[in-house]
């Protein structure tokens, strides 16, 4: 079973590995690949070994993720503690931009119950931080959810150093989420200690790099067309290459420990605090199962310092998104 972990100071207690249900209806692969019955099946399962941390958001699907999840849950739901988002303007199956104004924030939250089928949501991020609401505004519209029963604790997405300052002066943040991974390291100089300082803990989204750090990935051309790694840098012409290279030692250290590399991945960041409880992403049980494995690997000081070394940022080549996805990330 999965130890567990407490995010922030107001007592969020979650298991030490979560899932990230994003790709059971969005993103990842091509819609033919999608299997409703092996997804529920894999959520399911997940209980059975204590990965009770389960991550979603309206913007899936949209929609449609939140409304697997609570199909999924039926019965079980006093079993999990679910995570969501808002922050979206969705129209026509899409969103059309940022939109965190109190109003809509509430009719987000009482349509995500809806579709979760619940009276509560255990731990509501703000999806991407809106430049044109005060996140004071923001986060006193969810500190009332919170007294209203609807959330019981809250969170960040990408947010930055600023933002979370002055989002914690309001109402104690539980949480941030935002990538973090062997190869993606831009929250060790000042946002971690920043967390570290106030006490939130972090949430890792793409812990495994988009798949790059499971040793098997495709070029960028050889993914589906709908899948939205097509336009991620770090998986297109030379940069491709590089990468390859450099994850190269996640690949040799999992050879030597008789592990995956998608295991050594998680570990290290399973080992890099306390306060760290990534989400890795699937739709099938098996690579659940050998992600949950992750937490049975020991990583020593030397194991650290060489996976450190050799995936520092000088080591990755391209940014982690193009320059649309960037400019919703609050630095």
């Amino acid at each position: 079973m999965i130890n567990q972990r407490t995010l922030g100071a107001s007592g969020l207690t979650v298991s030490a590995l979560g899932l990230g249900c994003m790709g059971m209806s969005a993103s990842y692969g091509s819609s033919d690949e999608r299997d409703e019955r092996e997804s529920i099946a894999t959520i399911h399962r997940a209980l059975e070994i204590g990965v009770t941390f389960l991550d979603t958001a309206e913007l899936y699907g949209p929609f449609t993720n939140e409304e697997l999840l609570g199909r999924a849950l039926k019965g079980k739901r006093d079993q999990v503690v679910i995570a969501t988002k808002f922050g979206w303007h969705i129209e026509g199956g899409r969103s059309t931009g940022l939109d965190s104004r109190p109003a809509h924030i509430r009719e987000t939250v009482d349509a995500s119950l809806r579709r979760l089928q619940t009276d509560h949501i255990d731990l509501l991020y703000q999806h991407r931080v809106d430049p044109a609401v005060p996140i004071e505004d923001v986060v006193s519209t969810m500190a009332d959810l919170v007294h209203e029963g609807k959330v019981r604790f809250l969170g960040l997405s990408e947010a930055g150093e600023a933002t979370i300052r002055r989002a914690h002066a309001v109402h104690p943040i539980s949480a941030l989420q935002s990538e973090y991974s062997l190869w993606e390291r831009n929250l060790e100089p000042r946002i971690i200690p920043l967390l570290r300082e106030l006490n939130i803990g972090l949430v890792p989204f793409s812990p495994l790099g988009r798949g790059f750090l499971t040793g098997s990935v495709k070029r960028a051309e050889d993914l589906p067309a709908d899948d939205f790694r097509r336009g991620d840098p770090r998986f297109q012409g030379a940069n491709f290459d590089a990468n390859v290279r450099a994850v190269s030692i996640v690949k040799e250290m999992a050879a030597r420990k008789h592990a995956t590399p998608a295991q050594i991945a998680l570990a290290w960041l399973l080992h890099k605090g306390d306060d760290i409880v990534p989400i890795p992403g699937t739709k099938h049980r098996a690579r659940l199962e050998e992600n949950a494995g992750a937490v049975a690997i020991d990583l020593d000081a030397e194991d650290m310092m060489r996976l450190n070394e050799s995936l520092s940022a000088e080591k990755v080549s391209g940014v982690r998104y193009n320059e649309e996805r960037m400019s919703t990330v609050d630095r």
